[in-house]
């Protein structure tokens, strides 16, 4: 290894996003390694990444891997830890354990929870002063007295890619989950779907992608456009502001009839926002050569991941109007998994995701599903919910 390069562990390889920052950071001089649960993943076959590691899944194993994280981070001199995806809140445990040359890219464990729990969030949203959506938690009778007149989203607590999500009409019963799940009761705001990716220094926003879900597999985009949206730009810049926050942050939200911006969720990790941005920009913020600026946006309007794309296309292949749309959407969206530079993660892209196609083939899940169930905080043994108030214990 070469002692002048920058040594980053990416702590997923499973999903695009994982390809993209690995490309964007060796591109800037960086040795980036990849822990990682799935023995194949679209990661492996990068020349992007000098090694990929097996870890233990931190749903079977939360210690266990943590430990495995921390045996790479001293066995290569890692220096920067960035999470990836919903792993962010068990990795996020790490700050207080690692060694004094490596840092992590997320913020501490507290901060991490309170954002990724959806009621925690919220109820964080109405203490800053910013605009929300009322919620509660589901089992009480606040919420009770609220969903018999309005249109409501009932969805747990800690969920994730769209699980258990259900859209009630007012005067619906509140039909509760399994016991030891807390579910949240959310108005149900109208309008248009639009997500976001922030990154961000003390309380700065350095660079903002918007963009809008084309193409679906569940409720996970696999197709997606860049969009403009003043309103959502003021909310995250506010938000941002008033925590003083650090790193990379998400937020799902709705743009009503108004042109207001609406958050319902928070993701305080990276998302498909991420392929909009500039390469050099970005890699610059990650690794604190600027701090100042803005992260300029691709020139390209449109991205997908073509395998699943397709295969979602193909599912409407019996209505036409339908299929017609999505193969529409996929003719002007950039694959994001392609490059001339680094071919083998698109050309081996399905025997690379065999861990994650076997589920979706066996079992019924959705992409989505199955690429998050062994790295969700919600089936982690460290993963409790105190009575029904719904803030995080740890």
């Amino acid at each position: 290894m070469n002692p002048n390069r920058m040594r980053i562990l990416l702590t997923l390889g499973r999903l695009p996003k994982a390809l993209e920052l690995a490309r964007c950071l060796n591109g800037a001089g960086c040795d980036v390694f990849v822990a990682e649960p799935f023995g194949l993943h679209v990661c492996k076959a990068s020349n992007a990444v000098r090694k990929s590691f097996k870890v233990r899944a931190p749903n079977l194993d939360a210690d266990g891997y943590l430990r495995d994280l921390l045996d790479i981070i001293e066995a290569t001199g890692i220096e920067m830890v960035i999470p990836v995806s919903e792993e962010v809140v068990h990795v996020s445990r790490l700050r207080a354990l690692l060694p004094a040359h490596a840092r992590l890219f997320a913020p501490d464990h507290e901060t991490v929870l309170r954002l990724h729990n959806k009621l925690s969030f919220m109820e964080l949203v109405q203490r800053l002063g910013l605009r929300g959506p009322p919620t509660f938690p589901a089992a009480s009778e606040a919420a009770r007295a609220f969903a018999a007149d309005h249109d409501f989203v009932l969805k747990p607590a800690l969920g994730c890619s769209g699980k258990g999500l259900r859209l009630c009409h007012k005067g619906e019963e509140i039909a509760l989950s399994a016991p030891g799940e807390t579910l949240v009761l959310q108005r149900r705001i109208t309008g248009r779907e639009i997500s976001s990716l922030s990154i961000c220094d003390s309380g700065r926003v350095l660079g903002t992608s918007l963009y809008r879900g084309l193409v679906f597999s569940g409720t996970v985009s696999t197709c997606f456009e860049r969009v403009e949206s003043g309103s959502a730009n003021d909310w995250i810049a506010a938000f941002v502001e008033r925590t003083h926050y650090s790193g990379f942050i998400a937020f799902d939200m709705i743009v009503d009839a108004a042109g207001d911006a609406w958050p319902i969720e928070c993701n305080p990790r990276l998302t498909s926002g991420l392929h909009f941005m500039n390469h050099g920009d970005l890699a610059a913020c990650v690794l604190g050569t600027q701090i100042s600026g803005c992260v300029r946006q691709k020139p390209q309007a449109a991205f997908q991941e073509g395998h699943t794309t397709l295969l979602e296309a193909y599912g409407a292949i019996f209505r036409p109007a339908e299929f017609a749309r999505r193969i529409g959407c996929m003719a002007r969206a950039r694959d994001v998994l392609w490059s001339s530079r680094d071919p083998l993660p698109f050309l081996l892209m399905t025997p690379l995701s065999w861990p994650v196609l076997q589920q979706v083939l066996f079992t019924g899940a959705s992409f989505g599903e199955a690429a998050t169930r062994d790295i969700e905080w919600r089936n982690s043994p460290y993963s409790k919910v105190t009575s029904d108030d719904g803030k995080a214990a740890v």
